[in-house]
């Protein structure tokens, strides 16, 4: 029986960090330091644990960070009056707003309100237009990374059907739109899927971004499918993803791990997304 390929993010991931510096490089010859503003707002411990992980990531390729952190109090008007003077910084080239806000706070009009050309995460309704028209923009970091993994394995989606579960903005309709830029066929689940196993199994190239543990077993896969888990959760045993791995891997051809698969990605991209900014703004 033929043995699934691992798909590394780790590998990849460093990959993209050494085209990245290079960026750094070439952009400090010309006396420009990229420059990202990250914006936490609150206390939530998932949320500080990966804003230290993007301050650390800053710091090792040469990107200079500007770290905002406010109380969970914080109104919308003082969040304006911030995400306004970051726009206008000449030295900020990227915004990062760590979500989930604090609920007495509007996600959809910070997320606006943040410069199209600032936008690194990819969640600005202008950069999702460019990507639903094919034009260039900055791509949502998690769903980009994951094409990176693909062409990093060779794994070409044209021809393809691909079957995304989830239909979030954040992952699941913008991974949607670069597998069919990508020239894929793809279907898009969601829990009103009647029969989303059955669904699933259709799939070459099967994505799982629900955030449910494990909820995606053997039963959801077809013979050969590339899995890629898109999932974090935090269980007993640790972290795990939304694909049930060991289950699903003696199937699979190749398959993303929980962690170590698409979570480094995301981190990597929200890095070159900031030094393209930076290019771009010279």
């Amino acid at each position: 029986m033929p043995v699934a390929t691992i798909i590394d993010g780790k590998r990849v991931s460093a990959e993209i960090e050494q085209e990245t510096v290079a960026g750094v490089a070439r952009l400090a010859e010309q006396g420009i330091t990229p420059g990202l503003a990250v914006v936490l707002v609150g206390e939530d411990p998932a949320s500080q644990s990966y804003v230290g992980m993007k301050e650390r990531d800053c710091e090792r390729i040469g990107i200079r960070s500007f770290d905002h952190r406010l109380p969970a109090e914080t109104s919308q008007e003082d969040l304006n009056r911030l995400i306004d003077g970051l726009n206008a910084n000449p030295d900020v080239h990227g915004i990062l707003v760590q979500l989930p806000l604090p609920g007495h706070l509007d996600t959809e009009a910070i997320i606006a309100r943040i410069s199209p050309d600032k936008d690194v995460d990819g969640f600005h309704p202008e950069n999702l237009g460019r990507l639903v028209r094919g034009l260039p923009g900055h791509r949502a970091c998690t769903p980009f990374g994951v094409m990176k993994m693909l062409e990093s394995y060779g794994i070409d989606p044209a021809g393809k059907h691909a079957v995304v579960v989830g239909r979030s903005t954040i992952v699941g309709k913008p991974m949607a739109l670069l597998l069919l830029n990508a020239n894929a066929t793809v279907t898009v689940c969601h829990s009103r899927t009647k029969d989303l196993a059955a669904t699933c199994r259709q799939a070459d190239i099967l994505v799982a971004a629900v955030g449910r543990a494990k909820m995606l077993t053997s039963e959801y896969v077809k013979p050969g499918a590339v899995v890629i888990d898109v999932g974090i959760n935090r269980a007993d045993t640790g972290l795990v993803g939304d694909v049930d791995y060991d289950d699903v891997l003696p199937i699979a051809s190749a398959i993303t791990p929980v962690p170590g698969g698409v979570g480094p990605m995301t981190r990597a991209i929200l890095m070159l997304n900031t030094v393209e900014a930076a290019g771009a703004a010279v």
